[in-house]
């Protein structure tokens, strides 16, 4: 294995991907974040609330910046997890280049670590929910993707340690799943805003989200085949 390529490739594949998100999230979740914080806005000041129309500009304009930051180390993050997955299980993955392996990967990954928890607790646009309640609502997220990721993981080393059927890992993990679904709260806040601003924002998010897993595994996958980190200068290996 050559270390620093595989390094290399893995982080730059990340930070690539976790800025495109971010910067396609401006045009198209952003807008429904304003749409949410106006009508926090609009309660506020029907409630007597005295609402800084400057101030609030200028956090807006910082916290906007600030998300292209956050996407790019959210993309190193998980574009590190992605590569150590994928060194891992390259060999086992199908798929004739390693091109096909990443995205069947990618599309693994974004069922275990985004939809499996998304389907249990959906994403809200801030400024929904009691903030009284977010570190409950922190701890459940946490708990689901942590049940959906170490199940899904563990279940793959025993596959391939373990000769069985195909279907037998991805049925146990349903299950799994369904079983966590059903120990685990729902969410504790009700929902106040729009239904079809809601579930706009959950739409839009979920594509952009889709979007960044197709485009690590598309990145990752390209560099990987140009340049073959898992050969070595003494024996080339296929």
């Amino acid at each position: 294995m050559k270390a620093l390529t595989f390094i290399a490739i893995t982080l730059l594949s990340g930070v690539i991907a976790g800025t495109i998100l971010a910067l396609v999230n401006q045009g198209v979740v952003e807008p429904f974040i304003e749409q949410a914080i106006e009508l926090e806005n609009q309660q506020a000041a029907a409630n007597g609330e005295i609402v800084n129309p400057t101030e609030l500009a200028a956090f807006r304009l910082w916290q906007k910046g600030g998300s292209i930051a956050a996407g790019a180390v959210l993309g190193l993050s998980l574009g590190a997890l992605f590569g150590l997955v994928f060194a891992y299980g390259r060999k086992i993955l199908p798929g004739s280049t390693n091109l096909k392996k990443a995205l069947v990967l990618a599309a693994i990954m974004w069922v275990v670590l985004y939809v499996a928890p998304a389907i249990k607790y959906p994403a809200n646009p801030p400024a929904v929910g009691d903030p009284e309640t977010i570190y409950l609502r922190q701890a459940l997220y946490v708990a689901i993707l942590a049940i959906s990721g170490f199940s899904a993981l563990g279940l793959a080393i025993l596959s391939r340690k373990v000769k069985m059927n195909r279907l037998v890992a991805p049925v146990a993990y349903a299950g799994i799943i369904a079983a966590a679904f059903v120990a685990l709260p729902a969410n504790p806040d009700a929902i106040s805003a729009p239904m079809d601003l809601v579930n706009s924002f959950r739409i839009a998010s979920g594509a952009t989200m889709t979007m960044f897993w197709m485009l690590l595994g598309a990145i990752l996958g390209a560099f990987w085949d140009r340049t073959k980190p898992h050969e070595t200068t003494q024996i080339k290996t296929a």
